[in-house]
């Protein structure tokens, strides 16, 4: 039997995907410039990516304890879509069983008369928001404990009708305004794995433009009954401002990645354009190869829906 290495760890960080990227557009990579814009490249490339489908590597399991009464709960801040969702009745108990949840759209969400009904979800509206901040004018007007559920502002200038606001590290989210006194209402405090604290008179408001779902009825029990349970697609990480980061990708993956990122260097080196129209086929060549291998290989099993309400 040949003799071989024994080991299965090669990778290529960023220093090395960008510098073969470079090879093949018959360039070298020489100056800081030159990385600083092949990262840009490489960071709306796994944009591109996210954009043309399920990456499986991103899917990533979690789960929201429900509260009694509340109807939108926040998602990671990376999240791009939620793929499979249930409601989870007695989670981790020998009783524990999961119920299917219809996933309905804004539209539709809209439509329901009375958004605070409460009972056991069976509907769920996901709001892919993207995650930014949006700093205002907006201040605190009068201070408020970590246990206060009504927020006096200044103005609400700038806040959506619904949402959530960032006090100091806090997150809180509100489904209610009252525009006649500038008050949040039916706040529910320390959202997104923040703590609730109290702040004074003045404290500074930022908008957080969160992913978030909103459930219908809201449930008419805690956490240790409910528990909203999803696997999300999420963002693929950054390239790094070093070189020495690996991408957030399969090895299976890598080839792609370089054809890819060789094919968006081309369209800004003027010696590489001749090269183009190869290094576009090249690369959808790779995705064609790479996606087709990141697919579920289980067999599907078509089961109807369980949709009755208890």
């Amino acid at each position: 039997m040949a003799l071989t290495t024994g080991t299965t760890s090669f990778n290529l960080d960023v220093n090395d995907l960008i510098e073969e990227a470079f090879e093949r557009c018959g360039k070298e990579l020489r100056s800081g410039y030159d990385f600083r814009t092949a990262r840009r490249s490489l960071n709306l490339l796994t944009i591109e990516w996210a954009n043309r489908g399920i990456n499986l590597w991103t899917v990533e399991q979690g789960a929201i304890p429900m509260v009694t009464g509340q109807a939108m709960y926040p998602l990671p801040v990376d999240t791009i879509d939620l793929m499979d969702t249930v409601i989870r009745q007695n989670n981790g108990t020998s009783n524990q069983i999961d119920i299917n949840i219809s996933r309905i759209a804004e539209p539709t969400y809209m439509s329901l008369p009375n958004k605070l009904a409460q009972g056991r979800p069976i509907q769920v509206y996901v709001n892919r928001q993207s995650g930014m901040e949006n700093a205002t004018s907006v201040t605190l007007n009068g201070g408020i404990s970590a246990t206060s559920t009504t927020i006096t502002l200044s103005s609400l200038a700038g806040l959506p009708t619904s949402g959530f606001i960032k006090i100091g590290s806090e997150t809180i989210s509100y489904p209610n305004v009252d525009s006649s006194t500038n008050q949040l209402l039916l706040c529910a405090r320390g959202q997104n794995g923040t703590t609730a604290a109290a702040h004074a008179t003045g404290a500074a408001i930022t908008v957080q433009n969160l992913p978030c779902i909103y459930v219908w009825p809201t449930p008419n029990s805690p956490g240790d009954q409910y528990t909203f349970v999803y696997y999300r697609l999420r963002r693929m990480h950054d390239a790094g401002d070093g070189g020495t980061y690996n991408q957030d990708i399969p090895f299976r993956m890598l080839p792609c990645l370089v054809a890819g990122l060789s094919f968006y260097l081309a369209q800004k080196i003027p010696e590489a354009q001749p090269r183009i129209p190869f290094l576009k086929q090249e690369y959808e060549e790779q995705w064609l190869i790479a996606s087709t291998e990141d697919r579920d290989k289980a067999p599907v099993r078509f089961v109807p829906r369980n949709l009755f309400y208890y």
